[in-house]
């Protein structure tokens, strides 16, 4: 099932870059997995957030995830855009959101360029934005990460040379420089995401082999959240 991430998350090959096709969303190849009954409602209310986090419901339909088979274990980043296709406003929450319809990707949240977070999937859910790869401290979880993940993308840009498979050199010169990488906002609001997350599933622990960036998975095929991205941010 090909589908995008680097919209950009490398979207868009999510993706453009990140989470994602020759669009920007390259879509992650699902595995083959067991049949299972899927007739849950989608609704927001599977996950209970902290008080004072505000999240803001933005359901992706329910062909955009499927029932979850394995434990949570991790968190995945990445960026997504649309910048192949709207250089000049490659953030446009509409446009963004017909891309994971499109190219039927998906991740658990989006933080946008203010810091709103948006929930995409429930969490009990897996959603479509990990693809192809393996991690080499979890090798039994080859090709299927979607199933232990929570995906988190990021509304950003990576740098010229990350978003060149994807979106051409002239089409990236016309990207206002403050588009590219990431803001303030984003970060502090990812942390606040991370730590509410982490309460609910404490199967997942805070350090750099549970919360992880695709290209770290996938390295071949991503690059986000991309050497813009600062860890030291987010406490690591």
């Amino acid at each position: 099932m090909n589908r995008l991430c680097w919209i950009i998350c490398s979207t868009m090959a999510v993706l453009l870059a990140g989470c994602t096709s020759d669009t920007v969303i390259e879509g992650p190849v699902e595995p083959i997995v067991e049949e299972k009954s899927d007739d849950e409602v989608i609704d927001s209310k599977n996950d209970p957030f902290t008080p004072g986090i505000k999240v803001t419901d933005l359901m992706l339909p329910k062909q955009n995830s499927r029932v979850r088979s394995g434990a949570i274990t991790h968190v995945m980043l990445h960026f997504t855009n649309n910048a192949l296709r709207n250089p000049e406003n490659p953030y446009d929450l509409d446009e963004v959101y017909e891309l994971f319809e499109e190219y039927q990707v998906s991740a658990h949240y989006m933080i946008g360029r203010d810091g709103e977070v948006f929930h995409l999937v429930p969490e009990n859910r897996a959603a479509y934005h990990a693809g192809k790869g393996i991690d080499l401290n979890y090798q039994h979880y080859h090709n299927s990460f979607n199933d232990h993940s929570i995906g988190i993308e990021l509304l950003a840009i990576g740098t010229k040379e990350e978003m060149l498979p994807i979106v051409p050199e002239e089409i990236f010169d016309r990207i206002n420089p403050n588009d590219i990488g990431y803001t303030d906002a984003q970060y502090k609001a990812l942390d606040k995401l991370l730590e509410d997350i982490l309460k609910r599933h404490p199967t997942i622990k805070k350090d750099r082999e549970h919360i992880v960036g695709h290209d770290e998975y996938a390295p071949v095929r991503k690059v986000d959240p991309g050497s813009l991205f600062d860890w030291s941010k987010i406490g690591f």
